[in-house]
């Protein structure tokens, strides 16, 4: 690639990064991640990328397990692991290797969080990392006849507290340890922690860096979107699932029901996975929603702008016929679009000539979203709101997209079946092909 190249694509690069920029600024991220993250080759960059998003002025919490290394320290020192259902029955000596490979996690974070050499992507920034007692824990109690002992559930978050630490500018740091009322410190699940801070503050984003690269079907095809009621029969249906997956995602659920505002599942085990889903268009891993991403519907004048910046490049290209903002405005009731995650991805137009004749215009989707099958899905969309108006024939002019059409039943016809008001502003020197389409 030469110079020049390179520039120009560094220079489109960071100004597509923008819009990510402006939406994230002052929003309330949380970060959960196993102790198997930290283990990993890539705690260091992970740390660049935390800071790299605190400098963006995202409002950061950090959430940290420890079972690989709370594993290592008990057999070290001769112990022995027992579990009972998803709990790690911890009595007193287990709980002490609990505290100490959850003290050595939290410090090495810490010290990930205060780099600041020259050569780093650190360099310069002044990260401020905090803790605190912001969880209060309850003993899970006896379950199925086993008293699991020091294993505890989050009671309560001081959600208040952390939000004062995150308006400072500071990274709040929570583990997965809790106390009690009475001074008692309990093992927590680490993505029960994160579940319950992220819902008590309403997070934006609830990020689960797990051990797979995001929510997978049944033959192992990254499932890129999932509604929460979609992600809940994954639940109960996803034996392939993972390990972190099969734990994480009920948490997922849950959170998201209760209004966090995104969960993402991505995977540790490759650089750059945390900045790829949160700053390209497609991600890199599985987002779970309320709601689908993707809504078909009428157009509202607050769209204008995304209309613009769809169809300019392909009124540059020459593939659409230029529409002034003005007339977008004037027209605005006769399109369809299809907006994914807030973004104007696709839109249509419907123009009737007559009684039973209408052109199907201005179809455009954009390229990141063609393979989704956006174009087919407003094509449907028009055609039932012509039949709903009376309309028996649908045409449409192209000069670039003809064999898109004909694969959709519109069938190449001469001018002189146009309707006289339209072959009167047919532009020869576009020499548009006509297609029509019975309904």
């Amino acid at each position: 690639m030469s110079d020049e190249s390179s520039s120009a694509h560094f220079v489109a690069w960071f100004r597509s990064v923008a819009p990510y920029v402006n939406l994230f600024r002052g929003k309330t991220f949380l970060i959960a991640f196993g102790g198997k993250a930290i283990a990993g080759p890539l705690a260091r960059t992970l740390a660049y990328d935390v800071n790299l998003l605190a400098a963006l002025g995202v409002r950061l919490i950090l959430v940290h397990g420890a079972r690989p290394q709370i594993e290592e320290l008990l057999r070290e020192r001769g112990l022995q692991s027992v579990y009972h259902g998803n709990y790690r029955v911890t009595d007193g000596k287990a709980l002490d290797s609990v505290i100490d490979a959850v003290g050595s996690i939290y410090v090495e974070i810490e010290a990930l969080l205060s780099q600041g050499l020259a050569d780093t992507p650190m360099a310069n920034s002044t990260i401020r990392v905090v803790g605190g007692n912001f969880i209060t824990a309850r003993p899970v109690g006896v379950v199925d006849g086993v008293d699991l002992q020091y294993s505890g559930q989050v009671r309560k978050i001081d959600g208040d507290g952390i939000r004062a630490q995150l308006a400072l500018g500071n990274i709040v740091l929570l583990s997965c340890l809790g106390s009690s009322p009475t001074g008692e410190i309990f093992n927590l699940a680490m993505e029960q922690v994160a579940e319950a801070v992220a819902t008590s503050l309403l997070a934006d984003k609830l990020i689960f860096l797990t051990d797979s690269r995001g929510a997978t079907d049944i033959d192992g095809a990254l499932l890129d979107e999932l509604t929460v009621d979609a992600a809940e029969r994954l639940v109960s249906l996803g034996d392939w699932l993972s390990t972190d997956l099969k734990r994480y995602l009920p948490c997922a659920v849950r959170a998201s029901r209760a209004g966090v505002g995104r969960v993402h599942l991505i995977g540790y085990d490759e650089d750059g996975t945390l900045l790829r889903e949160l700053f390209t268009r497609d991600g890199v891993g599985t987002v779970i929603t309320r709601e689908s991403l993707e809504q078909l519907r009428d157009a509202r004048a607050d769209d204008i702008g995304g209309l613009v910046a769809l169809i300019e490049p392909l009124e540059e290209a020459g593939a659409l016929v230029r529409r002034s903002r003005e007339l977008l405005e004037r027209e605005i009731s006769r399109f369809s679009v299809v907006e994914h995650d807030g973004v104007i991805v696709g839109c249509a137009a419907l123009y009737p000539y007559g009684g039973e004749q209408a052109e199907l215009a201005c179809v455009a989707v954009h390229p990141h979203y063609r393979r989704w099958g956006y174009g087919a899905l407003l094509m449907k969309r028009i055609e039932g709101k012509a039949l709903a108006s009376g309309i028996k024939q649908l045409f449409v002019l192209t000069t670039a997209t003809s064999q898109w059409f004909k694969e959709r039943g519109f069938v190449e016809r001469h001018i002189d079946q146009l309707p006289a008001e339209k072959r009167l502003v047919y532009n020869l020197q576009r020499r548009s092909k006509v297609l029509i389409k019975e309904l």
